[in-house]
């Protein structure tokens, strides 16, 4: 019996300018899964993933987080949700130190209040110890831990790369969609931000990657959807889309991919 949907989108489009970069976009995401999202450049996938994070509102159209409408919610609510979204550049707290980052993705806004401080100061210490604690593996686990209290400013590429995924690790999030993770790393790094994401689905977290370096994503992904011209022109395994007409020539059977 297949996953439950966890992401339902239904119908969205959006135009910019005059211009539809989404036109009637449906796909279903289910729970468990890592899928690739692929498809030609000016294909919609960076205007799907804003208007499913909240950084832009569809037009027209519903999306929807295991049962919940998202439409019209900010990013930050979307977030606490359980879904977040990183972006083609790693972003970091500039001035914040390398362990600082990450505690911002582990923080729990609900517990860290004036009133439970005050009422339950014992067992937030033990709270306290422990989050250090998982802290501390995360560091070393994403080779980090040399550099954990250095600001972020300071880091390599790659490093910041790494350093999104142990914030991400830390947060725990439901759904995890990475735009373009392989993007300008070497091949070591790519080894590793493969290992991450299975270890992210692993944790219990669904994954979606937009990518466009295709092996990674056969090697990596459960299923792929593929879209070109705003839509989605095919979803499924990855060995299934090579025979599909419509995805070679919109996309497999390029030279230049």
């Amino acid at each position: 019996m297949s996953a439950a949907p966890l992401l339902e989108i239904e119908g969205i489009s959006k135009s910019f300018g005059g211009v539809v970069a989404v036109d009637n976009c449906s796909m279903t995401i289910r729970e468990g899964t890592v899928v690739g999202l692929i498809g030609p450049n000016g294909a919609g996938k960076s205007s799907v993933i804003d208007l499913v994070s909240g950084f832009e509102r569809p037009e027209r159209g519903s999306v929807r987080f295991a049962g919940v409408e998202v439409v019209g919610k900010r990013p930050d609510a979307i977030s606490r949700m359980g879904l977040i979204r990183t972006f083609q550049t790693p972003r970091e707290w500039r001035d914040l130190s390398v362990i600082d980052n990450v505690r911002v993705g582990h923080s729990d806004l609900k517990r860290e209040t004036i009133w439970r401080s005050l009422r339950f100061g014992h067992s937030m210490r033990r709270e306290e110890d422990a989050e250090t604690e998982e802290l501390r593996v995360l560091m070393t686990h994403y080779r980090l831990d040399g550099v954990r209290n250095d600001r972020a400013v300071g880091l390599s590429g790659g490093q910041k790369r790494l350093l999104e995924f142990a914030r991400i690790a830390a947060a725990k999030p439901r759904l995890t969609i990475l735009d373009e993770p392989m993007g300008g790393v070497n091949p070591v790094l790519g080894e590793r931000i493969g290992e991450a994401i299975r270890e992210l689905k692993k944790a219990g977290s669904t994954v979606v990657v937009v990518e466009h370096n295709l092996p990674f994503i056969e090697r990596t992904c459960d299923e792929v959807v593929v879209m070109d011209l705003g839509s989605v022109i095919a979803q499924g395994p990855f060995a299934e889309l090579r025979d599909n007409k419509r995805v070679v020539d919109a996309y497999l059977g390029n030279d230049d991919e």
